[in-house]
């Protein structure tokens, strides 16, 4: 049975080359969870792919150290392992938690929430630094995830809402304030409203509305409809961009000889990788190609 991982940063191997370092000093910066394990064992067979894959979602907000009992037995009769799988979860050099034997998923996740931080802090800190650089726009990414997993929280909505706003992605910062409960919205809620409004009005231009104007007067004004998704654009309302520009292309793939396609695809380029909009319109597109 291979027991190693790639991850060296948040899964280890542990001897007494390394025990005091990694199970004792590393638990004062991060909670360690320590799993005790044998090759005969075969419930540590199927607890261990299970800590693995949990260890690799938190990403480094805990350290999984494994811990072959046989070849390390001193270190094993120093924890006062009598069973295997035995895991113990040790914060600040010492244990606060831990099971002996197999475990469900749920039971084994229930009692690391305990003495673990949320899987997404990692992502908040990597947004929240960003942010702190004024990159508003690299937030997004690592805020959406942070949003998706926690059930979408109210205060990760409400920082992600801070981002897209201020990345002048208007409309997806709306849909992301639609789904706020009533009973949730409170001040900070409000202001973000409010900040939303003041960057829609700033951004409804005269040219705007002249082109809006001319497409609801002629629907098959194809350059109108160009012109007014790259002032969408540019305004942050990419949703609309996107929509109008493939509107075109279901009417003409090779509308302008491919600028409109080239202006899509720019769009859709500008969102960043793994964006879901830009995922939604890169289906649509290649719909229509193949």
């Amino acid at each position: 049975m291979d027991m190693q991982s790639p991850a060296d940063d948040f899964i280890v191997n542990i001897d007494e080359s390394n025990a005091a370092q990694l199970l004792i000093e590393e638990s004062h910066q991060r909670p360690v969870v320590v799993d005790f394990w044998a090759d005969w064992c075969e419930p540590c067979k199927v607890l261990m792919p299970l800590l693995e894959k949990i260890a690799t979602e938190y990403q480094g907000a805990f350290l999984l150290a494994k811990v072959n009992a046989d070849e390390q037995q001193m270190i094993a009769q120093q924890f006062g392992v009598r069973s295997l799988p035995t895991v113990m979860v040790i914060k600040d050099g010492q244990p606060v938690d831990g099971f002996a034997g197999a475990q469900p998923e749920n039971a084994v996740r229930e009692m690391l929430s305990k003495d673990l931080p949320a899987a997404w802090d990692g992502l908040l800190q990597q947004a929240n630094a960003a942010m702190e650089a004024g990159d508003f726009a690299a937030a997004v990414a690592p805020l959406r995830q942070a949003w998706d997993e926690s059930g979408k929280q109210y205060d990760i909505t409400i920082a992600y809402a801070h981002c897209l706003i201020e990345s002048r992605r208007l409309d997806e910062a709306q849909a992301v304030l639609d789904e706020v409960r009533m009973v949730d919205q409170d001040a900070a809620f409000e202001q973000l409203v409010a900040q939303l409004e003041i960057k829609r009005e700033a951004a409804q231009s005269p040219e705007m509305d002249a082109l809006e104007q001319a497409l609801a007067a002629n629907p098959d004004d194809h350059e109108s409809r160009v012109n007014l998704a790259i002032q969408y654009t540019n305004a942050g309302r990419f949703r609309e961009a996107l929509e109008n520009l493939i509107l075109i292309l279901e009417k003409d793939l090779d509308h302008g000889n491919g600028s409109t396609r080239k202006a899509l695809l720019d769009t859709i380029a500008s969102l960043g990788k793994g964006d879901p909009l830009a995922a939604e319109f890169q289906r649509k597109l290649y719909s229509l190609i193949y």
